[in-house]
């Protein structure tokens, strides 16, 4: 393992002579001008939390390296991880970080533009069933594409590693011609029950139907382990409706985890220029998009009606203008940082570094982001953070999604 740089999380502040306390509690973690400056937050801290630096200071571990645009990993219950890259590659990486050959047996995917092999996840009884999902692009000969989810018992073969008894279990529909937001985060509930998060396509087709129940565009879905629909879904029977769908109106959700002390599931997904959401997910309830967000279009100009509020649409509990551009996402409860612990984690791949939120029950209290300027080398760019993960040993694992990229952890500095 190599050490290519250490942290600190000790933020300087130039403030004329006022205390550090009354400097950091006067700024805001993200400087940038906001693109929609005339929008105003729905309440008092939905947005430009204060700056909350925690001074810890950290190494940051090279685990494994050259790794081509990974996108998620998981923890074995040996330590061991596996680790997916985008081509469509699902691989095992030792804690000194070797990286085994390519596990066999996985569909094919679609590795256009943003497709690919994308997050992986243990099944929750993996000691008895050794079952691993997974979710990918998944192409058609028509040139349309769709998120889908994939499941099969992981044979830990150090030579040959493998997948049998694969089964698709879902697929995300309709198919569109996109190869953009495929959302595609897995999250297991405290029952067993399988969250997948799904995007709109981005695509002007794809992006009004996150408002139409009849598809599975800009929704997330709740099915259970084996790909059939909870008799519980709030949809359930109702006709026009899929009885997949969870709650609808989500624009590209890319970072997902349960809160450990709710077991509610919360998610952070992707604004235009401006409005990425941190949202509550409730059961049947509808979170805007298109008709409701924060930020405009990329080319400017308003998001449809320019519209931040509505009547039965849900508001984020927090929101970026800019953009932070969310994926992967943890509740810390580790005991190596006690100052984070109940923090929340979350990738920045456009910030390309790591933000941590202070939060109090439903509400962000304070940012910090962290790892700004990550390179792993003087000469490539900075790094984006594609995923997020708390290890078994108490540190936070991070994935770097670039040509070369790397799994990094961090660890209190020595």
């Amino acid at each position: 393992m190599k050490i290519p740089l250490t942290i600190s999380a000790v933020v300087v502040l130039a403030c004329g002579g006022a205390s550090p306390q009354a400097q950091q509690s006067a700024a805001v973690a993200d400087p940038r001008p906001a693109n929609a400056p005339d929008q105003k937050p729905a309440f008092a801290g939905q947005t430009d939390a204060p700056l909350r630096a925690t001074n810890v200071a950290f190494d940051v571990v090279t685990v494994a390296e050259g790794l081509e645009h990974p996108w998620a990993l998981a923890f074995l219950p040996s330590g061991r991880m596996l680790v997916t890259e985008r081509p469509g590659r699902l691989r095992v990486v030792t804690a000194d970080g070797r990286l085994s050959p390519p596990v066999t047996g996985l569909p094919a995917v679609d590795n256009r533009n943003q497709g690919g092999l994308l997050d992986v996840v243990l099944d929750p009884a993996f000691g008895s069933t050794q079952l691993i999902y997974w979710s990918y692009a998944e192409g058609h000969e028509n040139g349309e594409t769709n998120t889908a989810v994939a499941r099969g018992r992981f044979v830990d073969d150090a030579a040959a590693p493998r997948v049998e008894q694969v089964q698709v279990i879902y697929h995300q529909r309709p198919t569109l011609r996109s190869t953009l937001h495929y959302g595609s985060r897995l999250v297991f509930a405290r029952d067993g029950t399988l969250f997948v998060t799904q995007g709109e396509r981005s695509v002007t087709p794809g992006r009004m139907q996150a408002q139409q129940m009849d598809s599975g565009l800009g929704k997330i879905v709740r099915i259970n382990r084996d790909g059939s629909i909870p008799k519980d879904n709030p949809f359930v029977a109702k006709d026009g409706v899929l009885p997949e769908i969870w709650s609808s109106g989500h624009r590209n959700v890319q970072s997902a985890a349960l809160n450990p002390a709710t077991g509610e599931l919360w998610e952070v997904e992707h604004g235009a220029r401006g409005g990425d959401e941190l949202n509550i997910v409730r059961k049947g309830r509808d979170y805007g998009w298109p008709a409701v967000a924060y930020g405009i279009e990329y080319r400017g100009g308003p998001i449809l009606e320019g519209l931040t509020q509505k009547a039965g649409t849900e508001q984020p509990i927090y929101y970026w203008d800019p953009v932070i551009a969310p994926s992967g996402m943890i509740f810390y409860t580790g005991d190596l940082f006690p100052a984070w612990k109940g923090s929340v984690f979350i990738g920045g791949m456009q910030t390309t570094n790591l933000v941590r939120l202070d939060i109090k029950g439903e509400r962000v209290t304070g940012e910090e982001r962290l790892l700004k300027g990550l390179q792993a080398t003087p000469e490539s760019k900075p790094d984006r953070i594609r995923d997020v993960r708390q290890g078994p040993d108490g540190a936070i694992y991070v994935v770097t999604d670039m040509p070369q990229g790397r799994v990094l952890k961090l660890v209190p500095k020595r």
